[in-house]
């Protein structure tokens, strides 16, 4: 999986190349155009969660073709933007970055929220007094009864 972001570099989109955590390796990498082919540039690391990750700043307007290392063996990432024949007879995976626009971070909007004003998301109007039923007129936990804990037998 592909992940796009904005980068702090002008003109460059943060591209984060992902790999499930099912996918059992001892070192994956990611080459392509962007590095020429440069096998060992850019490693993927797995995180707490198992989930392979590495990010690079790519120039924005190109489309950069791509394929993972995985043990030494040549993979293609299927689920990108799509994929291009190679000269190997298999396909390089491409990441599409033509119509992605950049925005500086400096550039972008400035929070809406003033200083001391906490942020409140939307929300259902408060219930009328007295009036503490839910959806489809349930009780609500203040109105259930109360009941005794079980005890586990010794």
């Amino acid at each position: 999986m592909i992940h796009k972001n904005p980068s702090s570099r002008p003109g460059h989109i943060r591209v984060t190349f992902e790999l499930p955590s099912c996918v059992w390796a001892d070192r994956i990498y990611v080459a392509g155009t962007f590095n020429d082919w440069n096998e060992r540039a850019i490693p993927l690391v797995q995180a707490r969660d198992g989930v392979w990750r590495a990010t690079v700043d790519l120039p924005a307007g190109q489309r950069h073709e791509f394929r993972y290392l995985i043990d030494g063996r040549w993979q293609t990432d299927y689920h990108a933007d799509g994929f291009t024949d190679n000269i190997y007879g298999s396909h390089n995976s491409m990441v599409d970055l033509e119509n992605v626009r950049t925005v500086a971070i400096a550039e972008r909007q400035p929070s809406k929220v003033t200083d001391g004003q906490p942020h409140l998301g939307p929300h259902l109007p408060y219930p009328k007094e007295g009036v503490v039923r839910g959806i489809n007129g349930e009780r609500a936990p203040a109105e259930l009864p109360r009941m005794r804990p079980r005890v586990a037998a010794a």
